[in-house]
């Protein structure tokens, strides 16, 4: 009788396929995804255990937000925190994600927002949300039951408070890679980190390799980025050197006698918020201190926007970017 049942249930599913029908798998798509979890991911140097896939997620900022929609999370999602002045978004590739996504505040990330937004998870960083002085950290945020994600460009070393433990896009890769396990979604990660490493490897290789200072902001000081934050990286995969490449730190203060002494050949303004880059550009080019620096004197100076030049899944587009117009630079 059984080899029989087993005979009959052969010939009924080749006759449903013969008539386009698919016989599902056995059990459901949501008994395929629990098999998932849980999932341990590293973070920042601590493993970090998801039970299941979070659902309401709260992003920090545009960087951190495109990486979620890059990869299809938006439904994941229970908004995002970023600034009005996130740029123009209605050419990305993931524009749309932005209708479909709430935007909870233009304002600082609370604990108070991630509450309201009944957040399973706030994905945000150190200098890119989380804060010791606000009181929003991923510690304040466990005790309300909330779980958190640190950007991999802002880990802390461990031995004071410096940011970047890692490359700017290795960081990302991490991100991505990471956010994949978390989200079941491993394959859409790996194609995206397949497609970044390609676009950036398709850069030809200089010939000469200019100096170059990134100005964020500041004019006692300047704001710009050491090695641990996304420009150095972008800017060496585009041909440059980072000349505050020896600063072990992420995003930093620094003096300007120590980039008159480094006599940058470009200079690449971050665009964001108030002044903006034309602004920058007119204070640069009317500091006096700055009138002998090679890129002052030869005009060469370069806008990207903040997006692009912190982790984001726009950075190999700026590579992209940067590495056109680096060409352009002689040799001395």
């Amino acid at each position: 009788m059984r080899t029989k049942a087993v005979a009959a249930a052969a010939l009924l599913a080749l006759a449903l396929t013969g008539c386009g029908a698919e016989i599902a798998p056995r059990g459901d798509g949501a008994a395929t995804a629990s098999a998932h979890y849980p999932v341990t991911v590293e973070n920042c140097g601590t493993k970090v255990t998801f039970k299941e896939k979070p659902a309401r997620t709260v992003t920090n900022d545009v960087g951190i937000t495109e990486l979620m929609f890059a990869l299809g999370l938006e439904d994941r999602m229970a908004g995002y925190v970023m600034p009005d002045d996130k740029g123009r978004v209605d050419r990305v590739a993931w524009k749309d994600a932005y209708q479909r996504a709430t935007w909870l505040s233009k304002d600082r990330i609370t604990k108070e927002i991630a509450l309201e937004a009944r957040a399973d998870l706030v994905f945000a960083g150190w200098h890119y949300g989380f804060d010791e002085g606000a009181g929003f950290t991923p510690q304040t945020l466990s005790g309300l039951g909330i779980g958190s994600y640190v950007l991999s460009e802002s880990c802390r070393s461990g031995k004071g408070p410096e940011r970047g433990v890692m490359s700017p896009l290795d960081a990302l890769y991490t991100d991505l890679a990471n956010l994949g396990e978390i989200f079941d979604v491993r394959d859409r990660a790996d194609r995206l980190i397949a497609d970044f490493r390609a676009q950036i490897a398709a850069v030809p290789e200089p010939a000469h390799r200019p100096g170059v200072f990134l100005y964020d902001s500041g004019e006692d000081k300047p704001y710009t980025s050491g090695r641990f934050a996304a420009p150095e990286e972008i800017i060496a995969k585009a041909g440059g050197r980072n000349v505050m490449g020896d600063v072990a730190d992420s995003w930093t203060t620094v003096g300007w006698e120590s980039v008159v002494q480094r006599d940058p050949e470009v200079i690449v303004i971050n665009n964001y918020g108030t002044p903006d880059a034309g602004a920058k550009r007119k204070f640069l080019k009317s500091f006096p201190p700055l009138a002998g620096v090679s890129a002052v004197r030869n005009d060469r100076i370069f806008v990207l926007d903040y997006v692009d030049l912190v982790e984001s899944p726009r950075n190999p587009a700026a590579i992209t970017a940067l590495a056109a117009y680096l060409r352009t630079v002689p040799a001395p």
